[in-house]
């Protein structure tokens, strides 16, 4: 049997998206900026798709800048704001769990001589909203928070974040490549500013995203070349790419079926199996995030075990799970590194099915006692991590 339960890292492309976009590839290829009737007929997708998109968000369709994907999304936000506005200030205030996509430009931005502030989280991962009013100073110019983090699920308050930023005078921006179409998002009622997507989180094609820009943002393109996507992102657009993320957000998300099937397997892998924790907050996380760290085991060797008998998992973000130092952000919630490297991490989508959820807690059983049988922490050997160690334990 094979299970896929990492649709944090991509989703199978639906069938109804690949129907949409293979015309097209093969009749409407034309490229949008083009005046004859090939041209106009990928305009024409082009726009309808903008609107549709624009619509699940509440915004208008002018605000929606396609891009290559959530990463190019938020480093758009990033360091189009910071360069766009370094007349009014250098600080970007930002959180200890963001994506990589965030954490990687803010870095850069820090070398550059902006100054970034990572506010601290709970230990279920939200952040603390008199931290964040007390960091912002007339020099900063940017909030970032990620809004379903990637990882743990916790879903952040963030309009009452973007209230305390628009108060300030302060562009808000969020990472919303997890939470699109999956948590309601209205960035007219929510006073956002800037907001990431992605395509492929929700079962449409891998390279497009969109960057939401509200009207008036102050922002600096990144991109030089054609005047594409409203001279905000340059390059021709990808229309089959852009015709497949519309239909994605169109189909029927099954969000009520996935979150009754989350918290199954979390109820059974509590009940099932001892010395386990779940992390991020048990209610106000993704419906589709179920993150695990379970004692006396170690993840990659947990995620291999459950591979082979053909379950698909993640041990973090699938952006860093070939890494082998602890997820920054277990770490930030407080873990210990071995609790941090025991964890997993699964994702559900509208095509998981209950009978998956039972074989996968059945062979994870057997998996977490065969390893826990052979751990050394299980049996209280007093291990040391020795120089070059990289689990560090």
């Amino acid at each position: 049997m094979k299970v896929y339960l990492d649709n944090g890292a991509t989703t199978k492309v639906s069938d109804e998206v690949v129907r949409a976009i293979l015309p097209y590839y093969k009749k409407h290829y034309g490229n949008a900026s083009s005046l004859h009737d090939f041209g106009a007929k990928a305009k024409e997708a082009l726009e309808k798709s903008r609107k549709i998109i624009a619509q699940e968000i509440n915004a208008d369709p002018e605000e929606i800048v396609f891009t290559s994907g959530g990463s190019e999304s938020d480093n758009l936000a990033i360091k189009g704001i910071a360069y766009g506005n370094k007349k009014k200030g250098n600080h970007i205030i930002t959180t200890k769990i963001e994506h990589p996509a965030i954490l990687g430009p803010c870095k850069e931005l820090f070398l550059e001589g902006f100054k970034v502030t990572y506010l601290d989280v709970d230990k279920n991962g939200f952040i603390k909203l008199n931290q964040l009013k007390k960091e912002i100073s007339d020099k900063t110019i940017l909030v970032s928070v990620i809004h379903g983090n990637n990882e743990i699920g916790t879903v952040q308050d963030i309009e009452k974040i973007a209230k305390i930023c628009k108060k300030k005078g302060v562009y808000f921006h969020t990472d919303a490549v997890q939470s699109f179409t999956k948590e309601k998002i209205d960035v007219k009622k929510m006073n956002i500013d800037l907001l990431s997507a992605s395509s492929h989180k929700i079962h449409g094609p891998k390279g497009i995203g969109f960057l939401y820009i509200r009207k008036g943002v102050n922002i600096k393109k990144m991109l030089y070349g054609g005047r594409h996507e409203n001279d905000k992102r340059a390059g021709t657009e990808n229309i089959p790419g852009i015709v497949g993320f519309a239909k994605a957000v169109q189909l029927d998300k099954k969000l009520k079926q996935i979150k009754k099937l989350r918290d199954y397997l979390i109820k059974r892998i509590e009940k099932e199996i001892s010395d386990v924790k779940l992390n991020g907050d048990r209610n106000k996380r993704l419906v589709n995030n179920v993150n695990i760290s379970f004692k006396y085991v170690e993840g990659e060797a947990l995620l291999m075990h459950l591979n082979d008998r053909g379950i698909a998992v993640s041990t973090g973000s699938a952006c860093s799970s070939q890494s082998l130092e602890p997820s920054h952000v277990l770490v930030a919630i407080g873990l210990k590194h071995e609790d941090a490297h025991g964890s997993i991490r699964f994702t559900l989508s509208r095509y998981t099915t209950k009978q998956e959820i039972d074989y996968t807690v059945r062979e994870l059983k057997k998996v977490v006692k065969l390893l826990r049988d052979m751990s050394p922490w299980k049996k209280g050997i007093n291990y040391e991590a020795k120089e070059g160690d990289h689990h560090g334990y």
